[in-house]
């Protein structure tokens, strides 16, 4: 039996969490996650998040169906960041696009819309 690796949560309590799909390793997102969501995430096996913005726990698709069930958790060498290799239902994206990376930098378009927000968070 391997000992959990400790997460250098830092003085912010939270650390950046990079959401991948497992299979196809395409980045869906990136997002926060604090004790308490990384222990919901280990406990029940779908992604959990902190929002910044709300200064609260979310699970990933509790709204949309949208879900990231958890294939493996792992914390990068200073143990200051994770990543989600995820089974991702439907966009990761609130904006519908498969991926939060769906644009590059000069504003081009390179993703997949898959929903429509509209419908969803109504």
């Amino acid at each position: 039996m391997t000992d959990q690796i400790d997460v250098d949560f830092g003085d912010s309590g939270l650390v950046p969490a990079v959401a991948q799909d497992a299979e196809s390793k395409e980045v869906l997102m990136l997002a926060y996650v604090s004790p308490e969501a990384l222990e919901k995430t280990v406990e029940t096996g779908r992604a959990h998040y902190y929002s910044r913005s709300r200064d609260e726990l979310w699970e990933k698709g509790a709204t949309s169906g949208h879900t990231q069930r958890i294939q493996e958790v792992r914390v990068d060498c200073d143990e200051d960041t994770l990543l989600y290799l995820v089974e991702q239902a439907g966009g990761a994206c609130h904006t519908g696009h498969e991926s939060c990376f769906y644009r590059t930098i000069d504003g081009e378009n390179v993703g997949e819309t898959v929903f429509d927000p509209d419908d969803v968070y109504e």
